[in-house]
């Protein structure tokens, strides 16, 4: 800890650093043009272990919650919405599945962001920042990943047929 705070003030602090953090990486985010996210590079590309997605619905139920997310992406310019598949002509669903990568990235940056509490926080209270940051981030990042690796099936078909 480099700087020691404590009571109401570490409170404000704390949820102001994280609208910051949020909002700062979704702004700086939404401004990366689509292409410059890879689905096939390493943070992306999908892992045995997930089976195709089929561990995030057996496993995770992601199909009974995800809908209840918020989705942000049209608070910001250009923003594109994820909530629904809005056409399935083959250059859109390539387009969502850049979007996917997207918002898996800002989740994940924001999640790392988590860290910094440590700084002006007593050792568990940055530990409870670092839960906050996995419990809000993670259950996005699953839903981006299960969303991505349907759509990519989806892509391939067109691709064949």
């Amino acid at each position: 800890m480099i700087v020691h705070l404590s009571g109401p003030w570490a409170i404000v602090i704390n949820i102001t650093v994280w609208l910051v953090i949020n909002l700062g990486v979704g702004m700086s985010t939404a401004r990366m043009q689509p292409n410059s996210f890879n689905p096939q590079s390493w943070l992306y590309r999908q892992r045995i272990w997930e089976r195709g997605g089929k561990t995030y619905k057996a496993r995770l139920k992601v199909k009974k919650w995800k809908r209840l997310l918020p989705a942000v992406a049209a608070v910001f310019k250009g923003g594109f919405r994820k909530k629904h598949l809005g056409n399935a002509d083959a250059a859109y669903v390539r387009r969502f599945i850049l979007e996917t990568c997207r918002a898996e990235f800002t989740h994940w940056v924001i999640f790392l962001f988590s860290l910094i509490f440590f700084l002006w926080n007593d050792w568990w209270i940055g530990l409870i920042m670092v839960a906050y940051g996995l419990a809000t981030n993670m259950p996005c990042i699953v839903t981006q990943r299960y969303n991505r690796m349907r759509l990519e099936r989806m892509y391939e078909r067109y691709n064949r047929g």
